[in-house]
């Protein structure tokens, strides 16, 4: 019980000393994607342009806008490019090395003789994109200048 408690207070400290840093958005490299939670409005997906000390200026796919750090509850932002995480494996084997493919052994209807040859290229990709993470996430009760 005290052991769970522990965990828990420590976590919780690590969430608030993590949290309202917006200096970390300031760090955001220009072209990064965003999801920009604001107050009582729909989630955003936009492109970092850059961050001021008040504001967040960034692009969507129709405008520019400029949006107060007030008004921000949370950011999630990836590296642009979205392919980072992604891993391919590809392998090449020649047929001539699998057990029974080899042509002069081979009892081929037809007396052609010849069998496969050459080599097999298998390739495959996974996973996607860059999973977001969350850069900023405003503490309640900061929203307003003293």
């Amino acid at each position: 019980m005290r052991r769970a408690f522990l965990v828990l207070l420590a976590f919780a400290c690590a969430a608030m000393w993590a949290a309202d840093d917006w200096t970390k958005v300031k760090e955001i490299r220009s072209g990064s994607e965003l999801k920009i939670y604001r107050l009582g409005k729909p989630m955003l997906e936009a492109r970092m342009d850059q961050a001021s000390d008040d504001n967040l200026l960034v692009a969507t796919k129709k405008e520019q806008l400029s949006i107060p750090k007030e008004e921000i509850v949370r950011i999630d932002a990836r590296a642009p490019g979205g392919k980072k995480g992604t891993t391919t494996t590809t392998s090449t084997t020649d047929l001539g090395e699998i057990p029974g493919t080899d042509p002069h052994k081979m009892n081929r209807p037809g007396g052609s003789g010849g069998g496969p040859g050459g080599t097999m290229s298998t390739s495959k990709t996974f996973g996607g994109g860059a999973s977001f993470e969350t850069v900023y996430l405003r503490v309640s009760g900061t929203s307003k200048k003293q």
